[in-house]
């Protein structure tokens, strides 16, 4: 059984004085002390100007106070500050109810479910006022949601609105007390593996979803949960087959529909996502997602002008949109306007404009300030971007340090050397490992022009399998991986090996080799020489600083959390070089590095060496790989339709009077070109 659903609840924190107060306020109001209660909040509201609860106890207590215009004018301002609260929503439909407005209070109460699907009070209310409105269908909609919400044990239904209000740990706790006595409850086993969704314990999730559907196979909302989570697993294949399951029951359903092209996207058939997706925005052409999700197919697919006009129409329907303008800047051949560059600068300093929207906006803002030679101010972007990613990531430099300590301690020479003739012998894979920004996409590329390579995109697979070995991991406990893979017998690695052909065999179509370009593999390269010892891998590298500023420059979809600041950065690179020459030593021959600098400098004669390194004859449409039709979804995919120019191979030097906290921090590497 999952060790996320057996463990222990988490302890509480300790209480805050500004929790304690908030705390006695509440039970103010209830106990319908309302001027003694808005006195309190205010004072309150003077130490801690933007805090969420205190303004809305500010907001309820002055609308018992029948101060509705007071009201909505604080409930204005906790918007603007926390625009995702549901509970605000909820409480301005009870103004406009109380002033009269209908139609406002109706608009409020529909925002609150949606954010906040376990507000009772805002059903009801729904119920109550699209009945007067002869809304029948809605009504009634409304009413089951009552009926079905009031079914729930309190517990459970409290601990579905702590989650829907961003308390994910006090949700957790109170789930698990009540799953200590109700194991088997569907619905809270379904809440807690939406809890595990969110803290990213994704295997745990899924296995409680599982255990779900087999209880209640016909529970669709678990269903689709189940679908989510395997697409975030990168199990595409089967998060498919579970979307195609609920558009049998109900083919119309927009939710499903989504996951379904979303499904298409990780499986590399863009044609039939940007179909799906399409078919979705001709219902709702004002959706910005949407329009974003179409744009992204488009560019993926290499129809660049089509994907710039969805892009810009999505940041057209939302102006504080960060991700549509950032996707433009992120096609690196894209130059913004003089009146886009106002317009995100605008969007950028509003006070309402959503942390992800301001930080792709500065990201944005970096790149086009760049392309005009306005270096100073693109680094200033560019460093509060990351400053503003920063906050909302947990990297963990010393972790990944000591977790690469570990393979060097593991995996010897001696070690994999004694494990000689273990895995599954087939030739198939190529790996191209390194770091982002490095060059690997332009490596795929012209390998992927190859007739007997396949390009397929960043795998997931082995970072699973890690996973996988890993297991639950315990505060304080030793990690299982790498040492676990002493304990691995000939057949669990044959095994493992076979398991990842087969796996990956939805992204080929038949040629001999194909290409895994996840470049954060390069911390396994033990595993997977013992799985699959005749696989080839390339180390793509580049110069420290170019490769670093890079990194620095790019915000990335997910993952690859080293890259927003400079000691991170430089510490991951660092730690990069340590491990590879680890690896050259306990695995002589076995990887081909490959420098992006010469690659630039000399296509041909890299090119020949590389296939030479795989075991292939030379074809001229690898230097030709510019001309080549496939689906490329990395920050690269523009660049790699394009010839090779040597212009950009020292792009970093505009930025070079901010850079020496960088160069400081890389120190000096042997043999690096350009960094001194």
């Amino acid at each position: 059984m999952s060790e996320f659903f057996k463990s222990a609840a988490p302890p509480n924190p300790p209480e805050s004085p500004i929790e304690a107060e908030v705390r006695r306020i509440r039970g103010l109001v209830e106990n319908h002390q309302f001027g003694q209660a808005l006195a309190a909040a205010t004072r309150l509201r003077t130490e801690v100007p933007e805090n969420r609860d205190v303004l809305y106890l500010v907001a309820v207590s002055q609308r018992y106070l029948g101060r509705i215009a007071d009201a909505l004018a604080t409930l204005a301002r906790l918007e603007s500050i926390h625009p995702e609260f549901a509970r605000l929503f909820q409480e301005r439909g009870h103004c406009n109810r109380a002033a009269g407005d209908r139609v406002a209070a109706l608009e409020a109460y529909r925002r609150a479910v949606t954010l906040n699907a376990a507000l009772v009070a805002s059903w009801k209310a729904l119920a109550e006022l699209c009945r007067a409105a002869r809304q029948v269908e809605h009504a009634e909609i409304a009413s089951r949601q009552v009926v079905q919400l009031e079914r729930l044990p309190p517990p459970v239904l409290t601990a579905s609105g702590m989650l829907a209000e961003g308390d994910i740990y006090g949700a957790e706790r109170v789930v698990r007390r009540f799953l200590q006595t109700h194991a088997n409850h569907v619905e809270a086993m379904r809440l807690l593996a939406q809890i595990g969704t969110e803290l990213d314990v994704l295997d745990d999730a899924e296995f409680l979803l599982e255990s779900v559907l087999v209880f209640a196979p016909d529970y669709h909302l678990a269903r689709y949960d189940y679908a989510v989570v395997l697409s975030k697993r990168h199990k595409h294949a089967a998060a498919l087959e579970e979307t195609r399951k609920l558009l049998k029951v109900d083919p119309e359903n927009r939710a499903y529909r989504t996951m379904y092209a979303t499904a298409y996207v990780g499986l590399g058939d863009h044609d039939e996502a940007l179909r799906a997706f399409r078919e979705l925005a001709a219902e709702t052409p004002e959706n910005a997602e949407l329009l974003l999700s179409i744009a992204h197919a488009l560019k993926t697919l290499g129809r660049q002008p089509e994907a710039i006009a969805s892009y810009r129409r999505a940041a057209a329907v939302r102006p504080s949109f960060g991700d549509a303008y950032w996707s433009l800047a992120n096609l690196k051949t894209y130059r913004f306007t003089d009146d886009e560059i106002a317009r995100m600068r605008t969007q950028e300093a509003a006070e309402a404009t959503a942390l992800i929207d301001r930080y792709h906006l500065c990201f944005a803002l970096g790149k086009a300030l760049e392309d005009r030679a306005e270096y100073e101010e693109s680094f200033r972007y560019y460093t509060r971007g990351n400053v503003l990613k920063k906050g909302e990531c947990r990297y963990d430099a010393g972790a990944l340090e000591r977790s690469l300590r570990r393979q060097v301690s593991v995996c010897t020479r001696e070690f994999l050397a004694a494990r000689q003739g273990c895995g599954c012998d087939r030739p198939d894979p190529i790996f191209i490992v390194g770091l982002p920004r490095a060059g690997s996409t332009l490596i795929e590329q012209i390998l992927a022009s190859h007739s007997k390579i396949e390009g397929t995109t960043e795998l997931a697979d082995i970072p699973r399998l890690v996973q996988q070995l890993q297991g639950r991991e315990h505060r304080g406990a030793e990690p299982r991986y790498p040492a676990v893979l002493t304990e691995l017998s000939p057949d669990q690695l044959k095994r493992f090996g076979e398991k990842f052909i087969a796996d990956t065999q939805v992204y080929r179509t038949g040629k001999p080799f194909f290409i895994d370009k996840m470049p954060n593999n390069f911390r396994h390269i033990g595993l997977i020489h013992l799985i699959l010892p005749n696989a080839k891998i390339i180390d793509a590298r580049r110069e420290p600083m170019a490769c670093c500023f890079s990194n620095f420059k790019q915000l990335f979809a997910s993952g690859q959390e080293f890259t927003y600041s400079i000691e991170d950065i430089a510490r991951y690179y660092r730690s990069y070089i340590k491990l590879m020459a680890h690896w050259d030593t306990a695995l002589p021959g076995k990887i081909l590095r490959v420098q992006h600098e010469d690659v630039v400098e000399d296509l041909e004669g890299n090119v020949r060496r590389i296939l030479a390194f795989i075991g292939l004859d030379f074809e001229r449409a690898c230097l030709e790989f510019y001309k080549t039709e496939r689906s490329v979804r990395t920050a690269s995919s523009e660049q790699v339709r394009q010839p090779l120019f040597k212009e950009g191979l020292d792009q970093w030097r505009n930025f070079e009077p901010w850079l020496g906290p960088l160069k400081e921090a890389l120190g000096k590497f042997p043999g690096a070109r350009g960094h001194t």
